[in-house]
């Protein structure tokens, strides 16, 4: 069963720990206006989330269906969503509309979003921020709510484990032993380093940002802008030497 938690004001984080593979999946729901959907998670875990998204709002007025990058944890489920929700639209960057999205997920065409761009649902705003191969994918992209400055930020920050909703600790070892512990398996350089990271990651820590929702971990409440810079330093040391 899905956990739900408030990690802002009207803004709830849903949450799935599978134990076989030691992993939370969080979906974080708006409750607005216009309701957003961040993440959708992988269909198997459609029927929990639906129930928990049920209990917040009325699921059919659901508006809009947001995510970082194709996969399935970020998207599997937007048909079921769009079926569900007969006025929800998919909001992604205008790269993934435009090579995938359209194409072979969303039953209606998606509003592709570019850089700076602004989501308004009604008392919030959401920046969208374009962030090509962070976390990974050509087509990336977070949203940054601005009245109280949650960054929904994807993989970022990802910790394995069945933690704690939200913490105000430094996650920032947890992140490291992840990336470490995965650089060892079958999903190694699952993100990736290039040119784009460090900028992209300043770029990040300019908003200065009080809440780091992740999709795999704790919400992070705190310096935002210092767990950025100290993540960027993980990744350069475990990501920029060949394994």
């Amino acid at each position: 069963m899905a956990k739900i938690t408030e990690i802002a004001p009207d803004l709830f984080r849903i949450t799935t720990f599978v134990e076989p593979i030691n992993l939370q999946f969080s979906q974080f729901l708006l409750r607005d206006d216009e309701s957003l959907l961040f993440h959708t998670g992988p269909r198997a875990l459609f029927s929990d989330v639906k129930a928990a998204v049920s209990s917040l709002i009325d699921p059919k007025t659901l508006r809009w269906i947001g995510f970082s990058h194709f996969e399935s944890d970020e998207c599997a489920t937007v048909p079921e969503w769009q079926q569900l929700a007969p006025h929800s639209d998919v909001v992604c960057s205008l790269v993934g509309k435009m090579v995938s999205v359209d194409d072979c997920l969303a039953i209606r065409p998606a509003k592709g979003m570019v850089d700076g761009e602004v989501l308004e649902t009604g008392k919030y705003r959401f920046r969208f921020l374009a962030t090509p191969h962070v976390p990974h994918c050509w087509e990336a992209g977070l949203l940054f709510e601005e009245a109280e400055r949650t960054l929904l930020c994807s993989d970022l920050f990802h910790q394995e484990g069945d933690v704690e909703p939200m913490t105000d600790s430094d996650i920032i070892d947890r992140c490291r032993k992840t990336l470490v512990d995965y650089q060892q398996g079958p999903l190694a350089n699952y993100v990736p380093y290039c040119s784009l990271t460090e900028p992209t990651f300043q770029r990040l820590a300019a908003l200065l940002p009080r809440r780091l929702a992740t999709m795999h971990g704790s919400v992070y409440v705190g310096d935002g802008r210092k767990a950025l810079l100290d993540l960027t330093t993980v990744w350069r040391e475990v990501l920029s030497s060949p394994l």
